[in-house]
């Protein structure tokens, strides 16, 4: 037997809460004294300390975790509960993080005000580019709507290739659209030798040439390439040029590591 201070200590919970759990019937002592009302717990009892606390921390009321206990909810059923947490903990930090990531790009991009750049901008004719690219629509153009639909059209691409026996000859090639619907048509590209053909398998098309461009190279993941593409919207309305349509983006380097990426970005000048 325990006490309730070497109980608390071991479950790593307070004395305090042991108490609570013992008013709502959660956890009663094992033996409680009746000449001083000191309580003392079992060391079996700390199999449902855990319960308790695991099933709390999914998020239940004491009142649920109490009825939920009452059923006799076995360690298999539990570990499956707790494996439902952790991936809706997992999303929630993921979603944080890329919006701190985006919080950040935009205070970079507030920091870069009335810095215009010079020599990280050239303006260049794009040649005609083959690409084996698939399509589908984004509902905006913010960077998490962008990466949400254009990371699964990538590996949905790669995989279809490797099908097709057809390597990439080049880099990949991203570029957007202004969908007839509405949202932004996203087009995920690579650049290819096969020759063109449009089926249910692959649509490989060639891209026209550009005759200027204003272009400038990002480096580091998409997420945070807001500052270099309006670093770019400056330039081009400082030197008296005009967009004529969304930039593409051409992954020069593309390690495991998104942090380290290398995309030039291309936009077309009227």
């Amino acid at each position: 037997m325990f006490t309730i201070g070497d109980f608390a200590r071991h479950g790593r919970v307070s004395v305090r809460m042991l108490r609570h759990y013992d008013a709502l019937g959660l956890l009663r002592p094992a033996r409680v004294d009746p000449a001083t009302g000191y309580r003392h717990y079992a060391a079996a009892q700390l199999a449902r300390l855990n319960r308790i606390i695991a099933l709390k921390d999914l998020g239940l009321t004491l009142q649920q975790v109490g009825e939920i206990l009452d059923e006799k909810v076995d360690a298999g059923e539990l570990r499956a509960m707790l494996r439902l947490r952790r991936a809706d903990l997992e999303a929630e930090m993921a979603a944080a993080a890329a919006r701190l990531t985006q919080v950040e790009a935009r205070l970079r991009s507030i920091e870069s005000e009335g810095h215009m750049p010079t020599e990280d901008v050239v303006v260049k004719k794009l040649p005609r580019l083959r690409v084996a690219e698939l399509t589908a629509v984004a509902p905006d153009f913010e960077p998490p709507s962008i990466s949400a639909v254009i990371q699964p059209l990538y590996d949905e691409l790669f995989r279809r290739l490797d099908a097709a026996g057809i390597r990439p000859t080049g880099p990949g090639v991203a570029r957007y659209e202004d969908a007839p619907g509405g949202g932004i048509l996203v087009h995920a590209g690579v650049e290819v030798s096969a020759a063109p053909r449009e089926d249910d398998d692959l649509h490989i098309v060639d891209l026209p040439p550009v005759d200027r461009a204003a272009t400038t190279v990002h480096r580091g993941a998409m997420e945070a390439v807001l500052p270099a593409v309006q670093n770019l919207a400056r330039w081009i309305d400082a030197h008296g040029h005009r967009s004529a349509g969304y930039p593409r983006e051409i992954s020069l380097e593309c390690p495991a590591d998104h942090d380290a990426w290398v995309t030039e970005l291309q936009e077309p000048l009227v």
